[in-house]
């Protein structure tokens, strides 16, 4: 290996002093992670911490980051599976799963303040679930706008995780996060998850295609998706039925 690309010291003992910090959060809580702790089982003294991170927040920052890299390291690649529904599904799967099996690095990721390399995890994590609801409206199955289905799964998935470890293990509803599934499913999918579905699943499904419409020029395709922007909302205000929604 060229020397170049090995790990130098201090990113080696930065990588250690992030993992130690993960290891006391995971065993002990976020109370037990303070510089000297974390100095004194990484065997360093504290103002290393300092002069790598700033100060313990920028510390929990480089732990949540570590904590994203993870979390996404255990993402399939996507379109390397069948269903699109299916895919979506097995992420909520995932999402679910992690955050229960790391209640307080899920905490931690989801409410520590975001520094630049911070927001580019999330960015990260938020492009692969945007590219799974892409890949359901290009499949004629979704009938919202692909930005609301995103912010609804993604609103939706974070919050039954927060129910989920704030409850007491012995009173968890282990059905929680399958029922707020359905309740997505219900809200954004069209065709088996709905009777008729009507204008708008045809209006997303287009506008999914859009960018490869090259016998329109910008201009068109730009017009053309406001349009099916409007008839997607407009239909969503209304109901699949032509009703005014409660």
């Amino acid at each position: 290996m060229d020397a170049q690309k090995l790990p130098s010291s201090r990113d080696q003992t930065r990588a250690q002093l992030v993992e130690v910090a993960a290891q006391l959060l995971a065993s002990d809580g976020p109370d037990a992670v303070t510089t000297r702790s974390v100095a004194l089982a990484a065997g360093v003294q504290a103002p290393t911490i300092y002069r790598l991170f700033g100060d313990k927040s920028g510390l929990l920052d480089a732990v949540a980051e570590h904590g994203f890299a993870g979390y996404m390291a255990r993402k399939p690649p996507v379109g390397t599976d069948g269903d699109p529904v299916e895919s979506l599904r097995a992420g909520w799967e995932l999402h679910v799963g992690f955050g229960l099996a790391n209640p307080e690095l899920f905490r931690l990721m989801h409410t520590a303040r975001r520094a630049p390399d911070g927001r580019a995890a999330v960015a990260a994590g938020l492009a692969v679930l945007q590219a799974r609801v892409h890949r359901v409206a290009e499949a004629g199955r979704l009938r919202v706008t692909e930005r609301r289905a995103v912010e609804l799964i993604d609103a939706a998935g974070t919050g039954v995780v927060f129910t989920l470890i704030d409850q007491a293990a012995d009173e968890r509803d282990d059905a929680l996060a399958d029922t707020a599934w359905e309740a997505v499913c219900a809200a954004i999918l069209a065709g088996e998850h709905t009777a008729v579905p009507g204008p708008a699943a045809a209006a997303v499904t287009l506008r999914a295609a859009l960018p490869d419409l090259k016998a329109l020029a910008p201009a068109e395709r730009a017009l053309l998706g406001d349009w099916l922007d409007r008839i997607t909302k407009s239909q969503h205000a209304l109901g699949q039925n032509g009703t005014a929604m409660a």
